[in-house]
């Protein structure tokens, strides 16, 4: 395995256990509250902004997933789009990078 491989790796794990770290026990404390996240989200302009920042930079690493689908028929590759919008671009964008590299 390379070094890329492993770093990726790693990425990704910590892309999915330091978000879920704050996630799951806001979610717990809230009665599992899609809805009142969504709105915790938007708390104040610093919320917001980094709100609108992951959600450009999800819909910028779809577009480029898609694409280099097409090209490249790396289907495997598809597989970071749901990683992207159910855990993050934390994991979506190293598991795209591992997977592109299969």
């Amino acid at each position: 395995m390379t070094p890329f491989r492993i770093v990726m790796i790693v990425l990704c794990v910590l892309g999915v256990v330091l978000p879920f770290r704050y996630f799951l026990p806001w979610l717990s404390a809230n009665d599992w509250d899609l809805g009142a996240m969504l709105d915790a989200w938007h708390v104040n302009d610093a919320a917001s902004g980094l709100v609108w920042d992951l959600t450009v930079a999800a819909v910028t690493l779809t577009i480029w997933i898609v694409w280099e689908t097409v090209r490249t028929r790396n289907w495997l590759g598809l597989l970071a789009i749901p990683a992207t919008y159910m855990i993050g671009v934390s994991l979506g964008l190293p598991l795209y990078l591992l997977l592109r590299r299969a």
